[in-house]
């Protein structure tokens, strides 16, 4: 069997994907565990023009540095075009590959998360509660 790999983007104009690799496992919560296609899991950023990049899940920061691959991969979608035969009932069937991106590199967070906690104020202090507010005098 024969499989055709197309692309019509051009080899200059192809769209640049990456690969983000993280350390570990990412789980779920039950919620969403039938759900997990197109779930947001996180912010990706990269704060300045340098090759670094800071990954927020939850109350994790994750920092990582953007790594040339050895190889490009290509990302690719499968394509069927079915040939309707009139002299038999048989379909036959071509399949095509056709490239929906080329990836060189990967963005590797290859350490410990950072906890992103806040602090708890102090309980010497007086806390105002909204439902009565009080005017300090100074």
């Amino acid at each position: 069997m024969q499989i055709q790999v197309k692309c019509s983007c051009g080899e200059e104009n192809c769209p640049e994907w990456a690969i983000v690799e993280l350390q570990g496992t990412v789980e779920a919560q039950p919620p969403f565990q039938d759900r997990l296609q197109n779930l947001e899991i996180g912010v990706l950023c990269r704060p300045s023009s340098q090759e670094s990049y800071i990954f927020t899940v939850g109350y994790h920061e994750l920092t990582g540095s953007k790594v040339p691959l050895k190889k490009p991969l290509l990302v690719m979608k499968k394509v069927k075009h079915i040939d309707a035969d009139q002299s038999s009932e048989l379909n036959s069937s071509r399949v095509e590959l056709e490239v929906v991106g080329i990836i060189r590199h990967r963005i590797l967070f290859k350490t410990r998360p950072k906890a992103l906690i806040s602090r708890l104020q102090p309980l010497g202090k007086e806390r105002v509660s909204v439902q009565n507010p009080v005017l300090l005098n100074k």
